[in-house]
């Protein structure tokens, strides 16, 4: 989907430029920041590897009546890859924190809320717990503060995660190898059957739009997505849920094979303040296969919580 959106960026210490991207909509690209600035303002948080038309549904939803801005981390999208080759959550955490205080200069100073999806889910409580005053509201989509048996003391999950760790590490050496060959598998036309047949995908996960992101993924740099997945399994953030104060949405995937339906409950039994969504016949690419039930929700929030007003029902402009 071609968005209508200017791109501005934030230097981080080492030098990495990081790109942000305010949504637009029917407005011209000229008079488009003072039209936008009192506008309630959302951020959104990518997951790993995560192309922006995961986004459309919630962009069209909202970006006619907010000032909608998404961001990309280091290595995605128009960020650049890391200078320092740090892809750890703590560098992500001190991006978005960058972000979102630029978002909030460009605007009325308000902070935005913030909706993140799968990997963002954890880089945003992490800068929940940092910095709360950035983070007054949140939706937390397919995502949770950690890797799956993280933050818990069973044994057979601790022993699993440590496993995984140690596969990531032995793995590392042999990615200048193994890319060539994801690379080709992604690029085939057997990539979306793939995806089908192991699960990952619903039958309504729309084609084109996993192709999409399938492209994206190649534009990616190898080194950039698996520094940063191996960041993921090092460390969580469940000792945050429990203390998070402010108006909450989490909305879980039934199918969802990459983030199981127990780890979401278990989130959502953490943070009983929380409201819940959960979407059948949905996986992990649940904003494309149940777009509009989760942008429906995500307004329908913002509007309980006073975070706008009540437009339901009314004529959708433009």
């Amino acid at each position: 989907m071609p968005y209508r959106r200017n791109t501005r960026f934030v230097t981080a210490p080492d030098g990495t430029r990081v790109a942000w991207h305010t949504h637009y909509g029917n407005l011209s690209e000229e008079a488009a920041d003072a039209e936008l600035r009192d506008r309630p303002p959302v951020l959104l948080t990518n997951g790993i590897g995560t192309s922006e038309n995961f986004w459309r549904y919630i962009v069209g939803n909202l970006e006619q009546d907010h000032r909608v801005t998404h961001w990309n981390y280091r290595g995605h999208g128009s960020s650049e890859d890391s200078c320092n080759g740090d892809y750890r959550v703590p560098v992500h955490v001190d991006d978005l924190e960058r972000v979102t205080e630029a978002v909030m200069a460009r605007g009325d100073g308000r902070p935005p809320h913030h909706v993140a999806f799968s990997m963002g889910v954890r880089v945003l409580l992490e800068l929940y717990q940092r910095r709360p005053d950035l983070v007054p509201s949140m939706t937390l989509i397919a995502g949770t503060p950690g890797a799956p048996g993280s933050g818990t003391d069973r044994l057979t999950a601790r022993v699993a995660l440590t496993a995984t760790r140690g596969l990531f590490r032995a793995t590392t050496p042999v990615l200048p190898l193994a890319a060539p060959v994801v690379h080709a598998v992604i690029s085939s036309r057997f990539a979306y059957p793939l995806g089908r047949a192991m699960g990952a995908l619903r039958p309504r996960a729309p084609r084109a739009d996993i192709e999409e992101f399938m492209r994206a993924l190649r534009r990616m740099s190898p080194e950039a997505y698996w520094h940063t997945l191996c960041g993921l399994a090092e460390g969580h953030a469940w000792d945050v849920v429990s203390r998070v104060r402010v108006p909450t949405l989490i909305i879980a995937a039934r199918d969802d094979t990459l983030v199981p339906l127990s780890e979401m409950e278990r989130m959502r039994d953490a943070m009983p303040h929380a409201h819940w969504l959960r979407v059948d016949d949905a996986g992990h690419a649940g904003l494309l296969e149940a777009g509009t039930e989760i942008a429906d929700a995500v307004r329908g929030f913002l509007v309980d919580h006073g975070l706008e007003p009540d437009r339901r029902g009314a004529p959708f402009p433009g």
